[in-house]
């Protein structure tokens, strides 16, 4: 977990995997950055490396927190084709994705980026695809654990209220400091507000946006759910 790291709850994650990039992307970024302020959510971007400078360097990244989509933890050196952590942090990512369900890893992997991506001041947001899995990684502390049944990713069905307990259960019996982040199947506003309604700390998406003939409209439907479903949530809870 990177000390000194803070995102404001509740906020949104999109990961546009790599249907955007270039200045679409840019634009899209800047959208989210309006969307952040409109809506007092900070958000997260978890995007290519190629695209990591250009958006950093067009977005208020205390709004946008740009994050890179994957990175291995190697050390300053040899190896070809790899995503080094000293170049992400150059490049200005403020933290990473790791173990998403397209690019997994051995928990020996997750465990060691975790540690080198402390080590270089980047937060980390780790994927998990089972209860075992979320265990597990919980135990490594990153400082977003986003728990994706894999077999809804991209489905338009989100995981169920059960399964939302259970995860938010998980997580905070292991490591309270932990953001809980059960996620999947998100395809339109109303997913935001129960995931969020449920207890997570957060809701985002990936494909629903990056295919969506408006992108921005969808997002700001999400980013509106989220702000709602949080304000009532902790309005009942005073």
């Amino acid at each position: 977990m990177l000390k000194g790291y803070k995102i404001s709850e509740p906020f949104f994650e999109f990961g546009p995997k790599c249907y955007m990039y270039g200045e679409t992307l840019v634009d899209i970024a800047k959208g989210f950055e309006k969307l952040a302020d409109r809506y007092g959510i900070n958000v997260i971007l978890d995007i290519p490396d190629t695209e990591i400078y250009r958006v950093a360097q067009n977005v208020d990244t205390d709004k946008v927190h740009v994050y890179s989509q994957h990175m291995d933890s190697l050390p300053v050196g040899r190896g070809m084709g790899r995503s080094l952590p000293e170049a992400l942090k150059a490049a200005g990512a403020v933290g990473v994705m790791l173990n998403h369900a397209e690019h997994k890893l051995s928990l020996e992997e997750i465990a060691e980026a975790v540690r080198r991506a402390e080590e270089v001041g980047l937060a980390t947001m780790v994927c998990a695809d089972s209860i075992d899995e979320v265990k597990a990684v919980a135990r490594l502390g990153p400082d977003i654990l986003v728990a994706e049944p894999t077999e809804l990713i991209g489905t338009g069905r989100p995981a169920d209220k059960a399964y939302v307990d259970e995860v938010i259960k998980v997580i905070r019996d292991i490591n309270p400091d932990i953001r809980p982040f059960p996620s999947a199947g998100i395809s339109k506003g109303e997913d935001c507000y129960n995931i969020i309604k449920a207890g997570s700390s957060a809701s985002g998406c990936s494909s629903a946006i990056a295919k969506s003939g408006d992108p921005l409209k969808l997002a700001e439907e999400m980013i509106s759910a989220v702000r709602r479903a949080y304000d009532e949530r902790t309005q009942n809870t005073i």
